[in-house]
């Protein structure tokens, strides 16, 4: 489809969402690639602010390094400003593309020590005034936007931890580190530290969802995220491709095993499959919140598909 056309099905979805009684509906950042366009994510934001009512909406996240800490704060304090208390912050150090756009958009290294530091000048910017400060976000100053510590690794969470934030991890995509980086978390978590904004671990993990009438459809729709997978691991992003039947008949057997694995962070099948495995999988990890993932080659199998989640978990429906 073309640009327009994948950004009218966004704000398609977010309406739904918004209808079908989710709570947040988050956009990452991602830079010089076809497969997402949302490299301006807090102007998406904005656009979907005024097509929603209810749902908080949030940068899952905002890749830090690649702006200043005063821009970001400008951004989504004026956000914040325009429509009010439904904003969320989520902030990673990866720079969210491939390595010469990086270079491109750079500001920083990310690593662990200066990320740090930009994340407390962020909830500083963000915060109450302070007399005699110079450098102020206005808007921005007295927003209090909520802030979040996006992590794929064990780097993000001692970060999240530290600060005294919730922390969102990427299981999605990056399910090896979920225990250590959950553990890390937690034993390093501070609700004393300056920038806390949590009293005690508060902890999101990411899991993909594809519902469908029959488990033998969901199962062939979920083909479509299988290559795209396939594509970002080799390094040949690309539009979504349509599912196939036997993904054997279009990879080769190299290719074809980097398909398997991640069982658990895949919940795939009919609405009552993908509940169970939703709940065994908050057990398993004692997560607070899910966030979950669709790519659907058709954008009706994606809304499809969130509309059944919403009503199997009898998700309240917003009036």
């Amino acid at each position: 489809m073309s640009p327009q056309e994948a950004l009218r099905a966004s704000r398609q979805l977010a309406q739904d969402a918004d209808r079908w009684g989710y709570h947040r509906y988050w956009m990452a950042e991602h830079h010089g690639t076809p497969t997402f366009l949302s490299s301006a994510t807090s102007l998406l934001l904005g656009h979907l602010a005024e097509h929603t009512d209810r749902i908080r909406l949030g940068s899952g996240g905002v890749m830090l390094p690649n702006h200043s800490p005063l821009m970001v704060a400008e951004y989504y304090g004026t956000l914040a400003t325009l429509y009010g208390d439904r904003f969320d912050l989520g902030l990673g150090r990866a720079p969210g593309t491939d390595p010469v756009t990086a270079a491109a958009l750079s500001r920083g290294s990310g690593s662990l020590d200066t990320f740090a530091q930009d994340v407390a000048d962020l909830a500083a910017y963000l915060g109450d005034p302070r007399p005699g400060t110079r450098v102020r976000a206005l808007p921005g100053e007295g927003t209090h936007v909520p802030l979040w510590m996006l992590g794929s690794s064990t780097g993000g969470a001692q970060v999240a931890g530290a600060l005294g934030l919730p922390f969102a991890f990427a299981s999605h995509f990056a399910p090896q580190q979920i225990r250590e980086a959950i553990a890390t978390y937690r034993d390093r978590f501070r609700a004393d530290a300056p920038t806390a904004q949590v009293e005690r671990p508060t902890l999101m993990a990411g899991i993909n969802v594809l519902a469908a009438p029959s488990t033998l459809e969901a199962r062939h729709l979920f083909t479509t995220q299988q290559l795209m997978g396939v594509r970002i691991r080799t390094g040949q992003p690309a539009l979504l491709d349509p599912p196939v039947d036997d993904l054997a008949a279009v990879l080769p057997e190299q290719l074809l095993a980097l398909t398997r694995g991640h069982e658990a962070v895949q919940a795939v099948g009919t609405p009552e499959e993908v509940v169970a495995h939703l709940e065994r999988f908050v057990a398993s990890y004692e997560v607070d919140e899910l966030i979950v993932t669709t790519y659907t080659h058709d954008p009706a199998m994606r809304r499809r598909s969130y509309e059944m989640l919403a009503e199997a978990w009898t998700l309240p429906q917003a009036v």
